[in-house]
């Protein structure tokens, strides 16, 4: 690898972008998006084969988008200060170190730490990898070339993600189990390592001042790690215990101290001026909510596995058409936005995913009913999303002038991360909670088809669907106030 000092395009340094090197990028991205989010659908394997209780396992699930959220921001700078290549290195060796630790973790005492330790990893593996990988695209891919290799980026990303509960479920199936997921996850990250080890090292801020706003890191991470707490664990403390109201001081007192190191420090990690334009605000926001509705899918596979007696393997291939929609309309909404503006498409983006979590709840159906209705909302799901992604990315960065463009990027990306672990984390606090005594007002409301003995599990279901809905109800609201109307020619 040339580790030369800041290189600016690929005329400097006379190499240009090609498959390989790409394919070493995909990879790294791959490892966040395809393996890391399998936890989503393997969870409950993991904590009975572990013997992990439930509610700490939704803190694992949540814990690798909560640290890729808290320090994206964070290590793209590093990266355009040190080298974005060589911080795209340490985060695969990250993902390694993570990804074996989980592998390897055995039944006991050992287990909640060896998992907990292995997804913050992770996080921080994805938190690397993300910002730095689709700089290098920016520097080293021109014209039509680098159109195709950010549309390779969104379908490693994008299409990752659409396949996970397809993938997970079929390895947790396989002989070795679970753990092979993330054995052949760290060998992914080898091969990454070897395949990028071409592309010279891209540093544009090398040798410029800067200080790092540790105060506004620390303060964020505590009251999230706080939030976090609460959210899945507060059924199991108490919500009325000393210990929460505890936490929830430690969330507010951090939350505190994060606005006001913001507003002083001279290189903040997140700058509120930003939120001064409408549509960045309005876009921002509703992918905060949009990602958190990945909840929706977390909850209903397990109601397949829980209520309807599915195999992780067998839930997760109803996935199918969410991989399928998503990887074939995402330049669907590229188009769209080109011609009806922004806010058409992220609002039909929303109703479609409204829609598709609606049709989930419908948990009071019979099973082959039911699962009718989950390829059907899984598509829907896909659809939505692919609709809303491009336009949205576009509104939130092309309305921000060009110096405040990186800066821009950064917080709409952690507002991703941070959406999907929250929606996560809470949906699967919601379910978990409520699995084995379920919500009796909701079975008095609403009649339940066929088997009567696995109700909890079913009523869970709804109500913690039930919380994904508001989300996307939330997000068209988000949309519809920020988002102006594309003015006419």
């Amino acid at each position: 690898m040339n580790t030369t000092a800041a290189t600016t395009g690929a005329s400097d340094t006379g190499f240009k972008g090609n498959d390989s090197a790409l394919l070493g990028i995909v990879l790294a991205v791959v490892t966040f998006w395809l393996f890391a989010q399998t936890t989503m659908n393997i969870g409950p394997l993991m904590a009975d084969d572990l013997g992990m209780p439930m509610p700490t396992m939704n803190i694992a699930i949540s814990l690798s988008a909560l640290f890729s959220g808290m320090f994206i921001v964070v290590l793209g700078g590093l990266g355009d200060r040190f080298g974005r290549v060589r911080v795209v290195f340490f985060g695969n060796v990250l993902n390694i170190a993570g990804s074996l630790l989980i592998a390897l973790a055995v039944g006991g005492a050992l287990a909640t730490p060896m998992v907990l330790g292995g997804r913050i990893l992770q996080g921080l593996a994805a938190g690397a990898i993300m910002p730095c990988t689709m700089a290098l695209l920016k520097v080293y891919w021109d014209g039509r070339d680098r159109q195709r290799a950010v549309s390779m980026w969104s379908i490693g990303s994008w299409g990752g993600s659409g396949l996970t509960a397809i993938f997970g479920g079929f390895m947790a199936s396989t002989v070795l189990g679970w753990r092979l997921i993330f054995i052949i996850c760290a060998l992914v990250s080898v091969a990454s390592i070897a395949l990028m080890r071409q592309i010279p090292e891209s540093a544009p801020l090398a040798g410029r001042p800067g200080k790092t706003d540790w105060a506004g890191i620390v303060s964020m991470a505590v009251g999230l790690a706080a939030l976090l707490i609460v959210v899945t664990q507060g059924s199991r403390i108490g919500w009325t215990s000393l210990a929460t109201w505890a936490l929830l001081a430690v969330f507010l007192l951090a939350f505190g101290v994060f606005v006001n190191a913001e507003t002083h420090a001279a290189y903040p990690l997140v700058d509120f001026k930003l939120f001064r334009n409408s549509v960045f605000t309005g876009a921002t926001i509703s992918n905060f909510l949009i990602n958190g509705t990945a909840g929706a899918l977390t909850v209903s596979l397990w109601v397949l596995q829980g209520a309807a007696g599915m195999s992780a393997a067998m839930a997760g291939y109803l996935t199918i058409g969410y991989a399928v929609f998503i990887i074939a309309f995402i330049r669907v909404g590229e188009k769209l936005l080109q011609r009806f503006g922004p806010r058409k498409p992220m609002l039909w983006g929303c109703l479609v995913v409204l829609a598709s979590i609606l049709l989930l709840m419908a948990t009071h159906t019979l099973q082959w009913q039911y699962a009718i209705l989950a390829v059907v909302a899984y598509s829907l799901f896909g659809l939505g999303l692919a609709f809303y992604a491009t336009p949205s990315t576009d509104a939130a960065l092309t309305n921000l002038p060009g110096d405040q463009a990186g800066a821009g990027s950064g917080i709409y990306k952690m507002a991703s991360s941070l959406g999907a672990a929250f929606g996560v984390a809470a949906s699967a606090a919601i379910f978990t909670a409520l699995s084995t005594t379920g919500l009796e007002i909701v079975g008095t409301v609403i009649e339940f088809s066929g088997r009567q003995d696995n109700l909890a599990v079913r009523e869970a279901g709804m109500v913690g669907l039930a919380f994904n809905a508001l989300m996307a109800i939330a997000a068209l609201v988000s949309v519809t106030i920020f988002i102006p109307r594309q003015k006419k020619a």
